[in-house]
């Protein structure tokens, strides 16, 4: 068997991110987004080898786009430069209730591309394939090409991953529903967050959140819980993991660094519950800082901090 080219590849939409800071009424910093583009480069920084398929437009956003992932060790090979559709923007405003998100990304490069798109070469040379129910949300075509692309991987014996990852103003809840949950029922590792399982499931208790998934036929659940941490399972365990303590600033893309980390750590060890440890921590160390990349952490960091709480439970 061919050793596989690439720990993770993930595939959606990649972002230009404005996010206000509040030090400054109407003052944004520009950066980048878009949930599988995070969890990608935050994979990259726990030491694995990620991997991005989708489009950018020929454009500001899509150059910085490429020039971050190239900074950060994330191949962009099968990532298609539109010359005419733009590349997605979104902004974050941040209100009491958490952050806000608004959105500029009708027909984006991202959105234009389909299932002829996804290079089965490319899927079987994946240790793990991610995408979320953004990838598929923004656009019909987008939709099937996740279905195509878990496909391959399962006949190439590929893993997948999925992040339910509920955004009600890119699709309604009824269509949000029939969509996500099909693709959680070709998915291996499924990574839902709360608030968006209580929408889609129509439950309200985690073990019961849990349950739904693998009733579909996840192999791993890794339920995020927000300032609860999270619940892990398999078909035969489970375990609820309580989060660190953190000054947060900004939640931002803290989703989508527990994927990266759970999804690079799980590649690594193989334990599922190893694995979210790891990422709880990460995740929580990403809320220090504005914006979903610039404050993800590293390996180095995760590893400090698991030390340091370890060494204060003792």
């Amino acid at each position: 068997m061919t050793e596989p080219r690439f720990d993770l590849l993930c595939i959606g939409e990649p972002l230009g991110e404005f996010n206000a800071t509040r030090a400054e009424t109407g003052a944004f910093q520009f950066g980048h987004g878009g949930d599988t583009s995070n969890c990608a480069i935050a994979a990259s920084r726990q030491g694995a080898k990620a991997a991005y398929l989708g489009a950018l437009g020929d454009d500001m956003a899509g150059r910085s786009i490429r020039e971050l992932w190239q900074r950060e060790g994330v191949d962009d090979g099968h990532v298609s430069t539109h010359q005419s559709a733009p590349t997605g923007l979104y902004f974050v405003d941040h209100g009491p209730s958490g952050h806000v998100f608004s959105y500029l990304r009708a027909g984006s490069a991202a959105s234009l591309v389909g299932p002829r798109d996804m290079p089965r070469d490319l899927i079987a040379s994946a240790r793990i394939v991610q995408a979320s129910g953004i990838s598929q949300a923004i656009s019909a075509s987008a939709c099937d090409a996740v279905f195509e692309a878990f496909a391959m991987a399962r006949e190439a014996g590929v893993l997948t991953a999925y992040d339910t990852n509920l955004r009600l103003k890119l699709w309604p809840l009824t269509r949000a529903k029939a969509i996500i949950n099909a693709a959680c029922a070709m998915a291996d590792i499924v990574l839902p967050g709360f608030d968006d399982a209580t929408q889609l499931t129509g439950l309200s208790d985690a073990d019961a959140i849990v349950d739904f998934y693998l009733g579909l036929g996840a192999k791993i659940v890794a339920l995020t819980l927000g300032h609860e941490g999270s619940l892990v399972a398999t078909p035969t365990r489970r375990e609820r993991l309580v989060p660190i303590k953190v000054d947060a600033i900004d939640a931002t893309g803290a989703g989508d660094c527990y994927d990266g980390a759970f999804l690079a750590q799980y590649i690594r060890t193989g334990d599922a519950f190893a694995a979210a440890a790891y990422a709880n921590v990460a995740a929580a160390l990403s809320t220090q800082g504005f914006g979903a990349v610039a404050p993800l952490p590293r390996r180095a960091d995760v590893e400090a901090r698991m030390a340091l709480e370890a060494k204060k439970a003792n």
